[in-house]
């Protein structure tokens, strides 16, 4: 059945390519680093689809890409699981073995998945852990905005952006942002600024989330961020907070990556990596829900007000 399935579900790199969707530019010194997402993400996906997940590492990239690959490995994980019925064997391999480093990743990346056949995340599917499942939806509004952008970004529409869900969509959506944007500042405010003011803090945190986690910009650019960003300080650190656990887990906060945290949250890498921790210790005591996951990303954004020493919120 995989011999059968694996030629029409492999994926041509060509098909992500920033420049060829039409995405903004990126500068010079960036566009390298974002097209290397990019190109790990595709890497990740097609190694999943010709090879078992228990045999997946991705030794050959750099350690702040390896992330992005585990994730292209969860979509087509998941993909191969719903259709062949599997009851998620795969992704729980994957989890299991090398992912098990990469456990935030691959909730996203089975997010992508289920966004592609239009299926509500975790069905037919178990998912690994209470809260951090919820992030499959942050993965659904990544897919969602980077394959339809002009209907997200511009159109503000979404046919499954309602409900309970919708802020955790629209921080996958602000994620999306970063590479639609080039990562530039400017162009990012002014896309989140046409947004209902309502929905604007969660795409900032994914905006912290995608600077923190690539470490594309210099301190310079995203001093910058933090200029036009005013007024949603919090979320974009709470997303630099997410970047740095995830980061963190796997071992390889890269240079770039601790200056990108360290700027956006006022904290070293470790230290907002704990944050995530004592947050979703907190949340845990609640019913695995949305509101869950709600409580944690608020329990970070208030240990980073009392580290700021009681500033924004």
């Amino acid at each position: 059945m995989r011999s059968f399935l694996r030629r029409p579900l492999m994926l041509d790199p060509g098909d992500l390519d920033l420049a060829r969707r039409g995405f903004c530019p990126a500068s010079p010194a960036v566009r390298p680093k974002l097209d290397a997402v990019v190109r790990s993400f595709a890497a990740g996906y097609n190694a999943m689809i010709t090879g078992r997940p228990e045999e997946l590492a991705f030794s050959d990239l750099k350690p702040g890409l390896r992330g992005f690959a585990f994730e292209g490995a969860a979509m087509s994980a998941v993909l191969l699981d719903l259709l062949t019925f599997t009851g998620g064997r795969r992704l729980a391999s994957l989890h299991r073995h090398a992912g098990r480093r990469y456990v935030h990743l691959i909730h996203v990346g089975a997010g992508w998945a289920f966004a592609r056949l239009r299926v509500r995340p975790w069905t037919a599917i178990r998912a690994h852990q209470p809260v951090l499942r919820w992030l499959a939806w942050d993965g659904w509004g990544f897919h969602q905005a980077f394959f339809r952008p002009e209907a997200v970004f511009h159109g503000h529409v979404e046919r499954s952006a309602r409900g309970p869900v919708l802020s955790i969509r629209d921080q996958g959506a602000g994620r999306a942002l970063w590479f639609y944007a080039g990562a530039d500042p400017a162009r990012i405010a002014e896309v989140i600024g046409g947004f209902p003011p309502g929905r604007r803090a969660d795409l900032w945190a994914g905006i912290g989330l995608a600077a923190g986690y690539t470490g594309a910009q210099p301190a310079d650019v995203l001093e910058r961020l933090l200029q036009v960003a005013d007024g949603y300080h919090d979320h974009l650190a709470q997303g630099a907070a997410f970047a740095a656990k995830a980061h963190h887990l796997s071992g390889g906060v890269t240079s770039d990556v601790a200056t990108a945290v360290k700027l956006l949250t006022g904290a070293e890498a470790d230290a907002a990596a704990a944050w995530t921790d004592t947050a979703l210790a907190a949340a845990k005591t609640d019913e695995d829900s949305p509101r869950t996951y709600e409580r944690w990303r608020a329990g970070i954004r208030h240990a980073w007000s009392l580290h700021a020493g009681g500033g924004e919120r």
